[in-house]
């Protein structure tokens, strides 16, 4: 349903179409039921004042009835309604405009949810196969391997083998007005009107003769080849039987007949032949893997692609998003999942061009400001330079950043922790390998097949390559797809792949081929043709189309097999350091050195530099000052390995053997350790223990049934489950738990202390480096969330507000002591955004420069210089606290110097005020941070004196 959701206000002037809106600072609201946007409104002053300039919204188009992150989208052309209506939502876009704020949507063009009838596209081809206007919207194949499902749609939503649901009388076919619907739970099934005579026939007995002869006539209508007489005879229907009382006992006594008895099997052979006529087939969800016909998000079920490739579809699902577009209502968009696009770029260039075309600014290939949830693999890959966005979301920064802080020197230490605790002696890249196979077998079987289907089809077009059979092409493509590198490539019908994906898809190749020397080296040639889209001389139209259509599948295949098999497996299972287990992440590396986080940055200048720098999300692991905790255990490889020998060994009475294994086994105890120091309390009282254990223990669980050893969301075993819950609440308990607790808190008061500087150094480093800073809801003070849904609690805006009024007269030191209650975050947040938003031009348009640093703590700093125009920045922050004392301040630099060229001047400290008078190119850091650890000191020029330089190099 369309929405006319133009607001009008007096006062309320929208963003001048076509010019985009670079964000000065980011700030992500999630909602849903439970926080609306009548809740928005209320805050915006607070996000104002502290320095925001954009709202990023999470989806608010119609969704699941009781979803709370709004991505199983059943309608993008109408508002949520447990959202907001029509009228809250103008409300909340004026208040925007009165606060100069913009709106960044998060929009979802990949899937649409289908577990409701909400979803009318979906019920419609449900109804009518492949006849439905609506076919071809979503990715289904019509015509799969199993010869029952052609122009049928596989629905793996029944939680027994159909047999036993069917005879347990779980499926209730119901009428309402003239239609008819098969039940199942909270699912409502249409029935093809085609088949409705099925069910009609069955009331002529019921019948007079003038009612008959109508219903004849209908019964007749409804068998006729025309979609406008079967629509025709639907609302005739629809009458007869509003109209006429006698009519509908007669059909409702019809629909009776088709409800078996529990115990009979053949009583449901009537229900059962119905259903055998429709244009799906209800099936046990344990077949999904094998059987599935229509594409998903990842293995959701309930989430079906949508093919907007395809100009119809694409159209059909973004009217209302360029209407807000339009009017300003929202002012920049955020691409869910762009990877599970069949053409991404093409795809992201219609989104231009479309809104261009709206602004009548033709001319700028980048009217709009455009970000997507790109996962790239934090070593080498680098986002396609011919997309016409302005970057990510920010997953690779935040990688980025916890590399930066934690000791690389520390690397060999936690390799022997981890295999002396644990007994692991298998590597992260071999574990990968081996989860990503795991989930192919187990999740993406159907999408492997087909693929080997259509790989096989062209291996006919050649002498060289027609013997290789199916299945070892099959097994062939899983071992490809386990080695790949990255998410995916992008070579299309137009592009072929580029030098860095070749280098990609010949480095899988021949992986591959050396973990399994069995399988017949031609196989993986053909395989390495393919991909490289290597066509023969004279290579006819429609095998060049096969081949296309045959590398565009295989790219949408491999990002769902690494987002299961390794952020949802493996990241749950490697846990060297669990800081590094984040999306975007690879925890078989261990530190960034600061060169290389510089030449990091000046990329990132020159490619993406108003991407977005996210540090928490909703997709996170853990929030960032977990994570930074977290990392700061690398500091102290001896204490910790210490404390877990210690822990282990005093919490081993709380296991529980199972099949003569411990419960939980020693990873899960090890991952369990570095959580609770991660996330330990400031203060652990009666009042909040409870609510911690129960956290701890939610997020345990589903630990272990991400990890897919002990349990699994499919297999769960509760034996297991059920005594890691009790191992967790023993050690937590103020009794039994009391020892453990009692070695626990030093340590965690010592992580907690080197985590606050890590998180502060991050913060700092977001707002000042090229990019826009982006802040996850409530992480504008000490958040210590752990993965969804635990990040998606209320966030306590009342004592934001407060701690935000409080920080206007507390000094730097005042701050400092009183670091635990988070006042010292807000208050770096303020000061750098409402700079940010003072200098919005200097923060797009200004280089980056490694400053040089010369003395003995050199390694313990991260300093450069931002310059354009007549402004410059000078930031420097510490790294690896551990070793400068409780506040790195002041005489722990010691004779740490930094050199600058354009040094000589003055600037002023954003935090402390303070005026630096620099005369030489050579500064003091013990100068610099004297009194606050962190600096941020800025200078604009002022017009220099006769035979006076202004400073500027």
């Amino acid at each position: 349903m369309e929405q006319n959701l133009n607001p009008s206000h007096p006062s309320a002037a929208p963003q001048r179409v076509g010019c985009p809106r670079i964000p000065s600072a980011t700030y992500r609201l999630q909602f849903h039921s439970g926080f609306t946007f009548r809740n928005a409104v209320g805050i915006l002053d607070y996000l104002n004042e502290l320095g925001i300039s954009d709202i990023y919204a999470s989806p608010y188009f119609q969704a699941g009835i009781e979803s709370t992150h709004g991505y199983d989208v059943a309608d993008h052309n109408a508002l949520n309604p447990a959202v907001g209506n029509k009228l809250e939502y103008q409300q909340f876009v004026t208040e925007l405009r009165r606060h100069s704020m913009g709106q960044l949507l998060d929009f979802v063009p990949n899937h649409m949810g289908i577990s409701e009838s909400l979803n009318q596209w979906w019920m419609d081809v449900l109804e009518n196969g492949p006849a439905s206007v609506y076919a071809d919207y979503f990715d289904i194949d019509w015509h799969p391997r199993k010869e029952v499902l052609a122009d049928k749609v596989l629905l793996p939503i029944l939680g027994e083998r159909y047999g036993r649901i069917l005879e347990n009388s779980e499926l209730i076919l119901e009428r309402e007005g003239g239609l008819f619907f098969v039940r199942y739970s909270s699912a409502k099934l249409p029935i093809n009107p085609r088949t409705f005579p099925i069910i009609l026939r069955r009331s002529l007995h019921h019948l007079q003769s003038n009612d008959l002869n109508q219903m004849l006539e209908i019964i007749e209508q409804l068998t006729l080849p025309s979609t406008e007489e079967i629509a025709r005879a639907k609302l005739s229907l629809a009458n007869f039987i509003a109209q006429n009382p006698a009519v509908r006992r007669a059909i409702d006594l019809a629909v009776l007949e088709f409800q078996g008895t529990v115990g009979v099997p053949e009583s449901f052979d009537a229900l059962h032949e119905l259903l055998e006529c429709q244009s799906y087939r209800l099936a046990y969800w344990r077949v999904a893997a094998e059987e599935i016909n229509y594409r998903r998000f990842f293995d959701i079920n309930h989430l079906a692609a949508i093919r907007v490739e395809i100009p119809e579809v694409f159209e059909a699902a973004h009217h209302l998003v360029f209407q807000l577009l339009a009017d300003g209502s929202v002012s920049g968009l955020r691409i869910d999942h762009i990877d599970g696009l069949w053409n991404p770029k093409e795809y992201l260039v219609r989104l231009q061009e479309n809104y261009a075309a709206l602004a009548h600014t033709a001319q700028n290939p980048q009217a709009l400001y455009l970000i997507v949830e790109k996962i790239l693999e934090i070593a080498y890959e680098q986002l396609p330079a011919d997309w016409p966005i302005s970057g990510t979301t920010g997953y690779e920064f935040a990688n980025q950043i916890t590399h930066l802080l934690i000791d690389a020197a520390s690397v060999q230490s936690f390799t022997e922790i981890y295999q002396d605790i644990v007994g692991v002696t298998d590597t992260f890249s071999n574990l990968v390998y081996e989860k990503k196979c795991w989930v192919m077998e187990t999740s993406f079987e159907s999408e492997i097949v087909a693929l080997a289907r259509q790989l096989d089809g062209l291996s006919e077009f050649y002498r060289t390559y027609r013997d290789c059979t199916r299945n070892v092409l099959m097994n062939a493509i899983r071992q490809v797809i386990a080695c790949f590198p990255v998410y995916r490539t992008y070579a299309t019908e137009h592009r072929p792949p580029c030098e860095s994906e070749k280098h990609i898809i010949l480095r899988a190749i021949s992986l591959a081929r050396r973990k399994n020397p069995a399988i017949d080296k031609t196989v993986f040639d053909f395989l390495r043709d393919v991909l490289l889209m290597g066509f023969p001389e004279n290579c006819a139209l429609e095998q060049r189309k096969a081949h296309v259509r045959f590398v565009m599948r295989f790219q949408q295949c491999t990002g769902p097999v690494a987002a299961k098999g390794l952020e949802d497996t493996v990241f749950y299972l490697y846990n060297r350091l669990i800081a590094l287990n984040e999306v975007g992440g690879n925890p078989g590396n261990f530190g960034l050195s600061t060169s290389e986080f510089h030449q990091l940055n000046l990329e990132r200048t020159v490619r993406t530099p108003h991407t977005l720098l996210g540090t928490s999300t909703h997709d996170t692991k853990r929030s960032e000052d977990v994570r930074l905790r977290i990392a700061a255990l690398s500091e102290m490889p001896l204490q910790w390995r210490k404390a877990i020998r210690r822990w282990m060994r005093m919490n081993r009475k709380f296991r529980t053997m199972i099949d003569g294994e411990p419960a939980p086994s020693p990873n899960e105890e090890y991952f369990l350790y570095q959580t609770l120091v991660g996330c330990w309390p400031f203060e652990l009282t009666p009042k909040n223990r409870d609510d911690f254990t129960t956290r701890i223990q939610q997020y345990l669980i589903k630990a272990l049934k991400e990890g897919k050893v002990n349990s699994s969301w499919t297999e769960p075993n509760e034996e297991w489950e059920q005594a890691v819950t009790q191992f967790i609440a023993k050690i937590l308990d103020p009794k039994t738990g009391a020892p453990f607790q009692k070695t626990l808190m030093p340590l965690a008061e010592e992580v907690a202390h080197l985590g606050a500087w890590n998180s502060l150094t991050e913060t700092v480093l977001k707002c000042t480096l090229p990019g826009v800073p982006d802040f996850y809801q409530g992480t504008e003070i000490w958040d210590f969330s752990l993965v969804d849904p635990d990040n998606r609690r209320p966030v306590d805006y009342s004592l934001r507000k407060r701690l935000l009024k409080s920080i206007a007269s507390a000094s730097p030191e005042e701050l400092i002591f009183d670091w635990k209650s988070g006042r010292i975050k807000l208050f770096v947040i303020q000061r750098l955004l409402q700079f940010r938003r003072a200098h919005e031009e200097f923060f797009r348009m200004a280089d980056y420069l490694p400053v040089f640093l010369q003395g003995p703590k050199t390694d313990h700093l991260i300093t450069f210089l931002r310059m354009y125009q007549d402004t410059a920045l000078l930031v420097v922050v510490p790294r690896l606290t551990s070793r400068l004392g409780p506040v790195p301040i002041d005489q722990v630099w010691n004779e740490t110097k930094l050199y600058l060229e354009s040094l000589p001047g003055t600037w002023t400290d954003i935090f402390t005020d303070k005026i630096h008078a620099f005369s030489q190119r050579e500064a003091l850091i013990s100068n610099i941070l004297s009194s606050f650890p962190f600096a941020v000191l800025s200078r604009e020029k002022k017009e220099p004196r006769p035979g006076e330089t202004n400073g500027f190099s």
